[in-house]
């Protein structure tokens, strides 16, 4: 093929991809010419008669793959975002193959020389310090990959990652199946009880859209705890709605459960293969944490008073539950959230439901999330409507620093729709960098559900959230002020990678933003002071449920990924999950984990295993930073210029939590987060 669009670089702003002219039929010979130009790129490497210097070897290493770079960012944001099945086939055969190419590069031995060489002389190289983490990480990367392994162990360890590959592949493809027909279609009004108007006739329109004419249809969230189970007055269709969620796993014969069974277990060779104990032995090495031990300590301290609140929470809603008819009711995993939304609305006098004309997308974005970043880095956004995205429905919006030079663009995705994965998520299509001179095109994807044609889409709470905390990861995206691609934007630690994002989300309800975005759909009004109050200080009710539920998926991959391949022979995955979280101290029947191992993306379909522990490890840096940036010492647009300036702008070219303790003056503290937490005495 002579004509693709992936052969020649972007002549767009910013080299954001001709999204219009790009089919998928462009896809696998773009994948496969990558692919062989950057093996050419490295064997002109290895072939250089001259002594290996940080130019010749790692620069050239950096500026190697721009071809395959291109192509795998455009492929796999549509993968994630909006599939098909033409896509998912060439997904399916083009993940083992990358797996493949990776290993070619990480187990050549010749290049290993190279590297190994340099970084033996390292002291003598005068390198400046951003220079010297590169060598000494890509020497970390080579060495963890396998690349000090004899030959039979190096080929036994590309035909572990080609299998883990293809099965991360299988199992989001099956999930995005299930949780599409997995989703709820009743068929009167009356079961809709409890929700607004609004969100029935966006059921209406699903069931539509799902084919279902004359239905509603409740779609599913990839959480097990879903957030319509608040609103359900129908017992019995909460149950249904829980049900279906948890069933994800069992789904088509249980494939995804036997999935999981066999990746846990390929994972734990490969660690033995590597001289590690357990996956998650290895993978902590090269995470903030360090080791498996600093892991535990941190998820055991929080499992007992987690736990203990939870269940004050409990017997609260079921003395709710109870007093409101049916004296002899037991509080089900269907009842908790309805019930806790009671509970919250009569103490806080709180009806969320009166909040969503408050919480319109179009302001809640523009004068709420693009706000708050003005109001504390004096960046400007402006809609690009002239820039045409991956979807219809993406929109674009180019980025401007104070000074009012370019910053980078970035792209927004809020709808559910059946071809995207649940969940939201941030990831860059073009990365920042000095050395390629490249700047930033980043994206945000959520899953709102979309409002009949022609009308607001009008937000939950939990959605705001989710707006502002995603777009902490844009900014850390956008930020982005380093030399090498390696170290780009969000390329640090997995158990770092959460804290901008965390920190991100305390400027919802800051009140000079909070005042500025919450106004009334129809009448302009703001959103009552008093009714403000109420909800911040309705923040903290309900923390024992979400910290188990979040407590439980983190010590539920923990498990999984703890143990040697040995433990998991002949494994049931519902037994093994059973057994793990009674062990955790957490195996509540009302209180199911955040995610059940066979809807569990992050680890299974995604880059989180052992690592979902990073949301509470961050968070920990991320209440610490919250304290400081309203401890009133200076002016916040002060402090949100150190904060760019020493941690979002750096990426990975620093130590994260050294840089972390430069920034803060002292290591993290875990007390401001036990506060947040209700996890104090």
């Amino acid at each position: 093929m002579t004509s693709n669009p992936f052969f020649e670089r972007s002549t767009l702003p910013y080299q954001l991809p001709p999204f219009a002219e790009i089919g998928a039929e462009h896809f696998l010979p773009a994948f496969e010419r990558g692919m062989g130009e950057q093996l050419a790129e490295v064997a002109a490497i290895t072939s250089d008669r001259e002594e290996a210097t940080f130019a010749n070897t790692v620069v050239a290493l950096e500026r190697s793959g721009v071809l395959l770079t291109r192509v795998s960012n455009v492929f796999f944001t549509i993968v994630d975002a909006d599939s098909s099945d033409e896509t998912k086939a060439i997904e399916a055969e083009i993940a083992p193959r990358l797996a493949a190419h990776r290993d070619a590069i990480y187990l050549d031995s010749e290049l290993f020389a190279r590297i190994d060489s340099l970084y033996g002389r390292r002291g003598e190289l005068g390198l400046d310090p951003e220079q010297l983490r590169l060598l000494e990480q890509y020497h970390v990367r080579f060495v963890r990959a396998g690349a000090r392994l004899g030959a039979a162990q190096q080929a036994r360890l590309r035909e572990l990652n080609a299998e883990l590959a293809a099965a991360a592949t299988e199992f989001g493809h099956n999930l995005l199946a299930a949780t599409n027909a997995a989703a709820l279609v009743v068929h009167t009004t009356e079961e809709l009880a409890g929700l607004e108007p609004t969100a029935v006739a966006a059921a209406a329109e699903n069931a539509r859209s799902l084919g279902h004419e004359g239905a509603w249809a409740l779609s599913l969230q990839n959480v097990s705890n879903q957030p319509i189970l608040a609103e359900l007055a129908d017992r019995d269709v909460r149950r249904r709605v829980m049900t279906a969620s948890l069933g994800r796993g069992a789904s088509a014969g249980g494939r995804n459960n036997r999935l999981a069974v066999r990746m846990a277990t390929l994972r734990a060779e490969r660690a033995a293969l590597l001289g590690y104990p357990d996956h998650a032995t290895y993978t902590v090495e090269d995470q903030t944490a360090k080791t498996p031990e600093a892991v535990e300590d941190l998820l055991g301290r929080l499992v007992a008073p987690a736990v203990a609140n939870a269940q004050r929470e409990a017997a609260e809603l079921t003395a709710a539950m109870r007093a409101a008819g049916d004296a002899e009711a037991e509080l089900r995993s269907w009842d908790w959230l309805f019930w806790s939304e009671k509970v919250r609305a009569e103490r806080f006098s709180i009806d969320t439901e009166a909040l969503r004309p408050y919480l319109e997308l179009e302001r809640v974005l523009r004068d709420g999330v693009f706000f708050a970043a003005e109001q504390v880095y004096g960046i400007t956004v402006r809609e690009r409507e002239d820039l045409v995205g991956y979807h219809p429905e993406v929109r674009i919006f180019e980025v401007f620093d104070a000074d009012g030079s370019e910053l980078g663009l970035f792209l927004a995705d809020f709808f559910a729709r059946p071809s995207k994965r649940g969940g939201a998520w941030m990831n860059e299509i073009v990365g920042q960098s000095g050395l390629l001179q490249t700047r930033p095109v980043v994206f945000n994807v959520l899953n709102i559900v979309k409002p009949p044609e022609g009308e607001p889409a009008l937000l939950t709470w939990d959605n705001v959230r989710t707006l502002f905390h995603e777009f902490g990861h844009a900014l850390h995206g956008l930020f982005s002020n380093v030399r090498y691609p390696f170290f780009a934007g969000t390329e640090v630690p997995r158990d770092f990678v959460e804290f901008p994002s965390q920190v991100n989300e305390m400027w919802m309800v800051q009140p000079e933003v909070l005042a500025n975005y919450a106004r009334h759909i129809d009448t302009g009004e703001p959103m009552p002071s008093e009714l403000v109050e109420r909800m911040v200080a309705a923040e903290k009710f309900g923390t024992g449920f979400h910290t188990v539920e979040s407590l439980a998926a983190a010590l539920l991959d923990w498990a999984w990924h703890r143990v040697g391949a040995d433990a998991l022979a002949g494994a049931d995955a519902d037994t093994f999950e059973e057994q793990a979280l009674r062990k955790a101290g957490l195996a509540l029947e009302a209180i199911p984990p955040r995610y059940r191992t066979g809807y569990f993306a992050h680890i299974f379909a995604g880059d989180y295993s052992a690592g979902y522990y990073s949301y509470l490890w961050s968070e920990v840096l991320d209440a610490d930073t919250v304290d400081w940036f309203t401890d009133g010492t200076a002016p916040i647009r002060e402090k949100g210029e150190a904060f760019r300036r020493e941690l979002l702008s750096r990426g990975g070219s620093v130590d994260p939590l050294a840089a972390f303790e430069s920034f803060r003056g002292r290591g993290p503290e875990i007390e401001p987060l036990l506060v947040r937490r209700g996890l104090t005495d």
